[in-house]
């Protein structure tokens, strides 16, 4: 196989149509299909079944574009770094953001990473914590924010700052960052709450065991966004990091206040792969990112957060 044959079902897979994909490649058709046909014939499975909205992977060709789509990442790295500017530093880094914290660093790291390292490529990448370990552990992320993680065989976790979670509420609620709010009371409402199993509904179903408070959840969603929406809608009370609802607090879209009784914190890591070299693309972009976060702390921007082990007590930790 060669690298044509895997740009091609990589293409095709993505725009699910062989005469776009041509497109894309500067191609004509035919050239295409047969190097499809080529890679099905080496390997000796079909790739590709056509249907009646175009061509969709088989089993075998979902799998095979995985893994083509890598092979082509790390060549594109990999020419990314070998070809610097002189004195540049330059490469391809792949970074994970927890969903919370988006709106408050993306724009900050894209914006000090190309002032300072132009010849650097960023991509962003945000979801929940559990998926960004996964994607870390697969290789598709050179370093992401996690979340109550301790570094691991396959990945270094350095802890980075301390956060609150909060009772979100709609605005008529009257909740307030000044008065928190005891857990119990938080429980007394119907809760919009992830999944059983997702990390923030372990930390917030071990504070109600805590607290000896049941749970009533109304809605269970895998999105920050749809939560959100949910309350605003009334359909119950939530529980979230400051982070994820500063902006929405400040419009008066939701009302917040800390919980208590007991307090409940999550730790941020930033999380990175221990095995093979590390660039020195994703070595300036760590930086950028952890200076990034301390601004952010530093000037309250991040509600409740503190600098890691500021101000912990064993019990919190």
């Amino acid at each position: 196989m060669d690298i044509k044959q895997l740009r091609a079902i990589v293409t095709v897979a993505e725009v699910g149509s062989v005469t776009r994909a041509a497109e894309l490649l500067h191609l004509v058709q035919p050239a295409v299909t047969r190097q499809i046909r080529a890679l099905e014939q080496e390997l000796g499975v079909d790739l590709f079944e056509r249907t009646g909205t175009g061509m969709r992977p088989t089993e075998a060709g979902t799998v095979m574009v995985e893994r083509a789509r890598r092979a082509l990442d790390e060549l594109e790295r990999a020419r990314a770094e070998v070809q610097p500017a002189p004195g540049e530093v330059s490469g391809i880094v792949t970074v994970g953001l927890l969903e919370s914290t988006g709106d408050l660093l993306a724009e900050p790291l894209v914006t000090a990473v190309a002032r300072s390292h132009p010849g650097v490529q960023l991509r962003l990448m945000t979801a929940y914590s559990g998926h960004l370990q996964r994607w870390l552990d697969d290789g598709d992320l050179d370093l992401t924010l996690l979340y109550d993680l301790d570094s691991t065989p396959s990945l270094n976790a350095r802890p980075l700052l301390r956060e609150r979670l909060w009772a979100v509420a709609p605005p008529g609620a009257g909740l307030r960052a000044d008065r928190p709010v005891a857990f119990a009371e938080a429980a007394g409402h119907p809760l919009v709450m992830p999944a059983a199993g997702h990390g923030l509904r372990r930390l917030v179903d071990a504070a109600a065991v805590r607290a000896g408070s049941a749970l009533d959840v109304a809605v269970q969603t895998n999105s920050m966004t749809v939560q959100k929406q949910l309350v605003r809608a009334g359909h119950g009370w939530t529980v979230l990091p400051g982070v994820g609802i500063a902006e929405d607090v400040a419009h008066g879209t939701l009302s917040a206040a800390p919980l208590s009784e007991p307090d409940v914190w999550r730790s941020i890591v930033l999380g990175t792969p221990r095995s093979g070299r590390t660039p020195p693309a994703v070595e300036v972009v760590a930086r950028e990112l952890v200076g990034r976060i301390n601004r952010a702390v530093a000037r309250g921007s991040w509600p409740s957060a503190q600098p890691h082990n500021a101000g912990a007590s064993p019990e919190d930790e």
